[in-house]
């Protein structure tokens, strides 16, 4: 059965989305899944996203931004000094992103893809630890190595799947989710994607559509009462950002900032205890390399000209972390922690208060 999306329950969004509103609109991205439950205390996993398929190791130009640091993007120097990305981004939680690190680099020795001596692969966590035990180290290398060779384009799964097994997002069941803008043909015709392991907010801060949807809904916040507005906020945001459109590493940089406008319009304000990590590649050409040497132009956007590519990866990013909401199911977890799905008709119910569904 299929899963209701933010739009399927009539919630406004402000932009258009590609074919399939997720990050594999961009050409090329492959999304890939493995998922951990058993028993009473796994409930993780890893995501792994191709940034030109698994066949296609062409390196892409790259940058990435921290919003709030506290959590870990392995690799994320090298992006920062080289400009490029070398490989899959691999999503998982804070305790395994050792052993999906190594699976990346084992698969790549596989496909003969390193384009050092060494790699450096991007690795990024949200911490899942409240219904899932970290400590029991339950991501196995075979689990990252089925991610990394079942990645698919097309429409993909979210919720409770992947990296995003685990998550908790506004005190809900949060998770993995994607979405993508299409530009018009005017601005470039480009298209923007998004996917978002959303595991962060306090439930009063929640606001959806301008609605403070949060505040709405308090009598089930597992964590807080919804009257303290200085209580921590100790979860995380990872947002992938892909793109068509020609872009330098500094502009991509530029663009992964954005995703903090886009979680700020869910109603975070960045807490302490959250790792709120970003990073953007784009999939045009980028010249190729013989003997050490670039071969090729390079094109690229003027600055004049980026701001609907900044607004759109806002906006997408917004709707990912929705999205993740929306799909993400009730789940009983390690010590018997339970989180209950984001309630969609009481949650059309608050919109429809606010007038702002769409009818």
């Amino acid at each position: 059965m299929k899963k209701a999306r933010a739009r399927d329950l009539g919630i406004p969004f402000e932009g258009q989305t590609g074919r399939y509103n997720a990050i594999t609109d961009v050409q090329g991205v492959t999304v890939g899944y493995a998922t951990v439950i058993e028993g009473e205390s796994a409930r993780t996993g890893v995501t792994m996203i191709h940034p030109r398929g698994a066949d296609n190791h062409e390196l892409v130009f790259a940058g990435y931004s921290p919003f709030n640091g506290n959590g870990e993007m392995t690799g994320s120097d090298w992006v920062d000094e080289g400009g490029f990305l070398e490989g899959p981004i691999g999503l998982t939680n804070t305790h395994s992103v050792g052993i999906v690190r190594d699976t990346i680099i084992k698969w790549q020795v596989e496909q003969n893809s390193i384009f050092q001596k060494w790699s450096t692969p991007v690795v990024a966590e949200t911490a899942d630890g409240w219904l899932n035990n970290m400590n029991a180290f339950y991501v196995k290398e075979e689990h990252a190595m089925y991610a990394l060779k079942n990645a698919k384009s097309g429409a993909i799964m979210e919720g409770n799947v992947g990296g995003g097994t685990g998550m908790i997002c506004y005190e809900y069941k949060g998770g993995t989710g994607t979405s993508s803008r299409k530009l018009p043909e005017k601005l470039g015709g480009f298209t923007i994607g998004v996917l978002a392991q959303a595991n962060f907010g306090r439930r009063y801060q929640l606001t959806i559509a301008g609605v403070p949807v949060g505040q709405n809904l308090i009598e089930d916040a597992p964590f807080t009462s919804g009257e303290n507005p200085f209580r921590g906020d100790d979860g995380s945001l990872i947002v992938v950002i892909a793109t068509d459109a020609p872009l330098l590493p500094h502009q991509l940089k530029r663009v992964a900032r954005r995703a903090g406008i886009g979680m700020a319009r869910t109603g975070s304000l960045g807490g302490n205890g959250s790792g709120d990590i970003f990073i953007a590649f784009s999939t045009a050409p980028c010249g190729g390399i013989s003997s050490g040497v670039m071969k090729g132009s390079v094109e690229f956007i003027n600055n004049d000209f980026i701001d609907p590519i900044f607004f759109a990866s806002a906006y997408a990013t917004e709707e990912a972390i929705i999205n993740a909401m929306v799909a993400g199911a009730d789940m009983i977890g390690h010590g018997g922690v339970s989180i209950k799905g984001l309630p969609h008709k009481k949650l059309q119910g608050v919109l429809r208060d606010y007038n702002r569904m769409v009818s």
